[in-house]
């Protein structure tokens, strides 16, 4: 199982627009019309990688607790000829089997997840209502085998900071999980 960690974007970066299919209804998702009054978490996450298998239920009730103040939207951008199971197909199982209330969109280029600096799976970005970057980074301290239970802390407390108009700690820990697997 590789460790690699998030690459950390610089906080205030604006976030890179991007139009992807959402694999749950194969409608175009475009991030101009991600933002609510509040903002907006962008993940980056796949269907076979252990580390957002072991953490997938957790983004699941965080999305769920935060869904009428918070917009979230989910993106693969795996090499799906390499990782089958990375399918859009098989994506949009994934959504419907963990009763994902988010689009989980598909990244074919590649693109958008370079435009990000994205770099593992899981990968998690909140924006502000202006569209700039206040946290990146790890969803929690858990991983798989660690012993740590999963709550979703970190970004929870980041997600309440935004709402609650209160600073968001710069001490942020980046995530932790398999790389994206890019194309040859």
């Amino acid at each position: 199982m590789a460790r690699t960690p998030s690459n950390m974007v610089k906080l205030g970066t604006e976030v890179p627009s991007f139009k992807l299919i959402n694999t749950i209804d194969n409608k175009f998702v475009i991030s101009e019309d991600c933002f609510n009054k509040n903002g907006t978490v962008i993940m980056f996450i796949c269907n076979h990688c252990p580390f957002v298998i072991h953490v997938i239920d957790e983004i699941v009730k965080v999305t769920k607790t935060f869904e009428n103040d918070i917009t979230f939207i989910a993106i693969s951008s795996n090499d799906i000829l390499n990782y089958p199971e990375d399918s859009p197909e098989l994506m949009k199982k994934l959504a419907f089997d963990k009763g994902f209330s988010f689009p989980y969109l598909f990244d074919d280029s590649q693109e958008v997840a370079k435009n990000f600096d994205a770099a593992c799976t899981p990968d998690f970005f909140l924006y502000d209502s202006k569209k700039r970057l206040r946290y990146r980074g790890q969803l929690d301290n858990s991983r798989p085998g660690n012993n740590i239970p999963v709550d979703g802390n970190d970004l929870r407390n980041a997600i309440e900071c935004l709402i609650n108009k209160k600073d968001i700690d710069i001490n942020q820990k980046p995530s932790i999980g398999c790389n994206i697997k890019w194309k040859n």
